[in-house]
């Protein structure tokens, strides 16, 4: 077996160029479309609560962004219809300016990083940094940015993580796990999300969900459609459920977990893309009453992106494909992140608001948004170097601003196609 060296591999990722010149990573047309993208969302709903399915199209409805965040299906098809480097990683899959935020590591210690991997699949590098870039073109448009300071943030997104990627292409690969982005702390929008993520404590959380039950405990606190109470058999079927969880848990995590008793189980709406799947919270009690656990058990189902691209793996549990993603790319995970299946359905496990806070749009107006911009790339670099080969990246990249200035541009024509295809979604609803 041959090992390949450094230069071999910087090579072969310059080779790729001739695969995709780096100035043709601009090209799109939907003219490329297979398949119109209302009718891919209308199959991605296939299977889910049919009840919550149009809660999702509302929410889709409000905004060109909003309309983004949950049409992953769209743009997987979209990236899939063009040539691409063929540079794998693990793909976070959503990567948008929502989809990064603080919450607790295993040691508990806070952090920020990339926090949402439904879709996670091994694919090119560069098709996480495209959704990244469409989506600050999209969300600073509705931060109230002009359209030339959006452009300059998906700009300064790519660029940050060209220059990270170069970094860590010579850094030794036991350093590169415990690589730290620095900018973290200097970047004004992350300071109100890790505001808010140090109070999203499970004593917060208590107080936020629950309620004094009759029998002196505590419940749910119903707020419907959001949060519903979940009884009898169903509820039975959630609990049972986490027997198959706890196998796995690291043996420690398992004993932590069963010092826990639950208490209440409640469906629980979240989010834009996953809006109709199945989404259950427990709640359980540990050492007396000011020591609550909140666990969410959410429904994972196949990747956006595995009808297009191969993985070895892409037959496991797709729970255990979320977690492993996960774990991949990130420098710290949840300590109770796992996996189980209940009446059929697979399912992702992890804390529920632990410590966990995101941004908010209007928080990306100014100069925030390339501040956050260029967080938002150095993340997404790490997460790439983890999981792929820094080398072959940063040979493809190069050192000039060609592919820089292409994602960019590629950013700014997906969210004025993202503008067409939300205004024939409410054309539809009208």
């Amino acid at each position: 077996m041959h090992w390949a060296t450094q230069q071999e591999r910087e090579a072969l990722g310059q080779s790729r160029r001739k695969q995709l010149k780096r100035r043709d990573q601009a090209n799109f047309s939907a003219k490329n479309r297979l398949t119109p993208a209302l009718t891919l969302l209308e199959r991605s709903a296939r299977g889910r609560i049919p009840a919550l399915v149009k809660v999702k199209y509302d929410r889709m409805a409000l905004s060109p962004f909003g309309f983004f965040r949950g049409a992953v299906p769209v743009m997987a098809a979209d990236l899939a219809a063009a040539p691409n480097t063929g540079l794998t990683v693990q793909l976070c899959g959503d990567a948008h300016v929502r989809n990064l935020g603080a919450y607790a590591d295993e040691g508990g210690r806070l952090i920020f990083d990339l926090n949402d991997f439904d879709e996670t699949f091994s694919g090119p590098f560069e098709w996480d940094l495209k959704r990244m870039a469409a989506s600050l073109v999209l969300a600073g448009r509705e931060a109230g940015n002009k359209a030339g300071a959006c452009m300059a943030a998906a700009q300064a997104s790519v660029a940050s993580y060209a220059e990270q990627m170069r970094a860590f292409a010579p850094v030794p690969v036991l350093e590169l796990t415990r690589a730290e982005v620095m900018r973290v702390g200097h970047v004004e929008p992350v300071h109100a999300a890790l505001h808010k993520a140090v109070r999203a404590t499970p004593l917060h959380t208590l107080d936020l969900f629950t309620e004094p039950s009759p029998a002196g405990s505590r419940q749910f606190k119903e707020d419907k459609p959001i949060l519903t109470c979940v009884t009898g058999a169903k509820a039975k079927a959630v609990l049972a459920g986490l027997e198959g969880y706890r196998a796995t848990l690291e043996p420690q995590r398992a004993h932590f977990l069963d010092l826990y008793r639950p208490l209440d189980v409640a469906f629980k709406v979240v989010g834009t893309g996953s809006v109709g799947l199945r989404d259950y919270v427990v709640y359980l009690e540990g050492n007396g009453e000011r020591d609550p656990l909140f666990l969410q058990v959410k429904e994972a189902v196949a990747s956006a992106y595995a009808p297009y691209l191969t993985d070895s793996h892409a037959a496991r549990h797709h729970g255990q494909r979320v977690m492993e993603g996960q774990r991949l790319v990130q420098r710290g995970s949840d300590a109770f992140l796992g996996y189980t299946t209940i009446a059929g359905h697979e399912y992702l496990v992890r804390q529920l608001c632990d410590h966990k806070g995101s941004i908010e749009i209007e928080d990306l107006c100014g100069d925030g948004l390339v501040e956050y911009a260029r967080l938002a790339g150095e993340l997404l670099a790490r997460g790439h170097a983890r999981s792929g080969d820094a080398w072959q990246i940063s040979g493809y990249i190069g050192t000039g601003e060609s592919f820089t200035d292409a994602i960019a541009e590629w950013g700014q024509r997906y969210a004025e196609q993202t503008d067409k295809d939300w205004a024939e979604l409410k054309k539809r609803r009208k």
